[in-house]
């Protein structure tokens, strides 16, 4: 799923190119890069969502991994160092989807990526080895890759279903 347009320059690195941009046209090519993005994002998650409906899914939400880094500083400040660029862009991207996701009436769970282990040990009652041997497992069903990405993605997906499943279960009670 596309969520830059490739006819429109800068967009796969809005940062990179608005670090060269004086800061007026770096906010407004930030703006329209990002009102893009989120359209594009909405238009391919729309479609997801209808083929896993047409396929009898539900869709329960999406897992968003963060980093563990500090808010971001202003725009200047961003624009000034390259390792903020690097991580304003993956915040830039994250928004998108959360955004796209919002706009769909999908709920957003964020799961910071150091904690997710841990959050899985405890949601599960399981140890570290249970957890990572289960994923190597789920990573047998699909086949290459199955690298680090995948797994977390994976564990990111496994924990929001779990915490759904339980959401309903506890709203069922209620009634």
């Amino acid at each position: 799923m596309a969520v830059v347009d490739p006819g429109a320059q800068g967009t796969a690195q809005p940062y990179h190119f608005a670090r060269e941009l004086p800061l007026e046209g770096a906010q407004s090519h930030l703006a329209s890069c990002a009102k893009r993005s989120r359209e594009l994002a909405a238009g391919g998650l729309a479609d997801l969502v209808e083929r896993l409906r047409g396929s009898g899914y539900q869709v329960a939400g999406c897992a968003i991994l963060t980093s563990s880094g500090r808010p971001l500083p202003g725009l200047a400040e961003t624009l000034a160092s390259h390792a903020m660029i690097h991580t304003a862009e993956g915040e830039f991207f994250r928004t998108a989807f959360a955004d796209a996701c919002s706009q769909l009436g999908i709920p957003v769970a964020r799961e910071r990526e150091r904690d997710m282990l841990g959050c899985a040990t405890r949601e599960f009652g399981s140890g570290l080895a249970g957890i990572k041997k289960r994923l190597a497992a789920i990573g047998g069903d699909f086949g290459p890759p199955w690298a680090e990405d995948q797994k977390k993605a994976a564990l990111a997906g496994w924990l929001l279903l779990s915490r759904s499943s339980k959401a309903g279960r506890r709203a069922g009670n209620r009634k």
